[in-house]
Formats: structure tokens, C-alpha cells, sequence
């Protein structure tokens, strides 16, 4: 696949996610919200928090798609294995963790707030899991392509 067609693909991938999360995190989660009130009117309290919450941490995950635009441009003009991209996909790694972390404080401040049920953070602990994963890849991702990018530095100096 060409380069230009490869980036064009990733762009159109990351419009389709972006597109994806705002329903996901504006319809679903609001609508989920709703009916769980409205079947137990116990945890209208909750609504709030737990929506705030919830929208707080599609913020790093925008940043992200930000971020893999940028990586999309520079797979375009040819520099897939560039110091940019490994920059950016450190910074991916870091804006993983964040989230990561702040999901799973969040969660625990919940429940001391009698807002959360102990089989919630249960469940949440595989969105914690995915988290960490994503850590890792991309960090040893930006290690690889750091590594590549040297490579190609020194082998453009090479006669």
C-alpha cells in the first residue's frame, strides 16, 4: 500500500473513531444515564458525577486521536520513521497513563462518595487493564520508531 493511501485510510479510521466516541460518550452514556434513573430513582444522585466523570475522560482520548492524526500526516509525506512520530506516540503512552490512573482514582473516590458498587470498579478494572496496555505499546512503539529514525539518519549520511 502507498504511503499517501496508507495515511488517507488512518485519517479516514480516526474520523470514524472520533465520530464513534462523541456518540459513545454523548448519547450512550446520557442515555444509559437516564434510563438507569429512571428504573431507580435512588441513584439520581449519582447522574451527575458519574457523567462529568465519564466526559472528563474522553479529553486525553481526543488527544490522542489529535496526536494520531499528526503520526497520519507524517506516514503521508513519506517520514513514517521520524523523531515526530516517536515523540508523539511518547506522548500517546503518557496521555494513556493519565487516563488510565484518573479512571481508576476516580472510580475508587466514587465509591468512598457512596457513588460507585464495588462490581463496578470490578468491571472497571478491564477498562484499567486496556489502559496500561495502550501504555506499553506505545511506548515501546516510539522506543522502535526512535530506534528506526536513528537508522535512517545515519544511513542518509551513508554514501
Amino acid at each position: 500500500m502507498e504511503q499517501k493511501s496508507l495515511a488517507k485510510w488512518l485519517k479516514f479510521i480516526i474520523i470514524g473513531v472520533g465520530i464513534c466516541g462523541l456518540i459513545v460518550y454523548f448519547a450512550v452514556f446520557t442515555s444509559l444515564g437516564r434510563s438507569l434513573v429512571y428504573d431507580n430513582p435512588e441513584f439520581e444522585y449519582c447522574y451527575w458525577p458519574w457523567l462529568i466523570f465519564l466526559w472528563i475522560t474522553a479529553i486525553p482520548c481526543y488527544a490522542v486521536l489529535v496526536l494520531g492524526w499528526k503520526i497520519a500526516a507524517n506516514i503521508g509525506n513519506d517520514r513514517s520513521f521520524s523523531f515526530d512520530n516517536a515523540k508523539y506516540c511518547k506522548w500517546i503512552s503518557w496521555l494513556a497513563l493519565g487516563d488510565t490512573i484518573y479512571f481508576f482514582v476516580g472510580n475508587i473516590v466514587l465509591m468512598f462518595l457512596n457513588m460507585n458498587h464495588p462490581g463496578i470498579i470490578l468491571m472497571s478494572f478491564m477498562v484499567d487493564f486496556a489502559g496500561i496496555t495502550i501504555t506499553v505499546v506505545a511506548a515501546v512503539l516510539s522506543r522502535l520508531i526512535k530506534n528506526a529514525a536513528e537508522l535512517k539518519e545515519q544511513n542518509d549520511l551513508t554514501i
